[in-house]
């Protein structure tokens, strides 16, 4: 199996139609053992949902801009696990004014880069500690080349989300971790229910994809996390691998 014997910790499991509960279906399906994390009210949440897969997986707790949570996250982690073959980031928030471009303030901007694009290295960092040479950070995107449709300030946090990845991929190649994004198109998501006017995306998208696309299937963009987080792509690090359907290569 891709993953047996791997030991993963997966963010962002908020619904069972999202990716990364897609991801954690397909690592226990594939032999890994998985550890979930949550926060605050989306505990409960978060809780319930880990009963619809195959094995229920346990919870900690971790908000990604609390330094406390980060600082102690490798011991509460160690209570489930001895170590961590590999770590999803799909964790993504703006509040509702970073989705105007020309009126978001700066708390609206900075509150988005720190959840959407510093977190990426604060989760590597403090899940570092459990993570052995050989295992890898894989984290989900929405291709920043472009200005988007009412994307906004989530789109300039992307970019600088996929530029901290190529630094990262830099400063923990050495250590034998390998950090790579998966660029998917739309996905009626929990984050894409909070972008307004996010049905730009679903009306169009099929139609400009070489492939087709559905907005309701998150399996592909998990199998591609899924096989980042394998020992498939043991000398790929840096690298964003576009699960679009082909928009990103078509012309207008």
């Amino acid at each position: 199996m891709l993953l047996e014997g791997k030991k993963l910790l997966i963010t962002g499991v908020l619904m069972d139609s999202s990716i990364a509960f897609h991801v954690a279906k397909l690592a226990q399906e594939q032999g890994a053992e998985v550890v979930l994390t949550s926060f605050g009210r989306t505990m409960k949440i978060t809780s319930t949902i880990a009963k619809r897969l195959p094995t229920t997986p346990p919870v900690v707790e971790l908000d990604v801009t609390d330094t406390e949570h980060l600082d102690t996250l490798a011991t509460r982690l160690g209570e489930h696990v001895d170590h961590l073959d590999g770590v999803l980031h799909s964790i993504g928030f703006a509040p509702q004014g970073a989705f105007n471009f020309l009126e978001g303030t700066f708390e609206d901007v900075s509150t988005a880069m720190h959840a959407s694009a510093y977190s990426l290295k604060s989760l590597a960092v403090a899940a570092l500690p459990l993570m052995t040479p050989g295992s890898a950070v894989v984290g989900l995107t929405f291709d920043a080349k472009f200005a988007w449709p009412v994307y906004d300030w989530m789109g300039v946090a992307k970019a600088a989300f996929e530029s901290t990845n190529r630094y990262l991929a830099r400063d923990l190649g050495p250590k034998g971790v390998r950090c790579n994004l998966v660029a998917a198109g739309p996905i009626r998501t929990t984050a894409a229910k909070s972008i307004p006017g996010f049905q730009t995306f679903e009306d169009s998208w099929d139609e400009r994809a070489p492939l087709g696309w559905d907005v309701n299937d998150a399996v592909p963009a998990a199998k591609a996390c899924a096989a980042l987080l394998s020992d498939w792509f043991p000398a790929t690090t840096g690298e964003i691998v576009h699960v679009d359907g082909g928009v990103h290569a078509m012309g207008i």
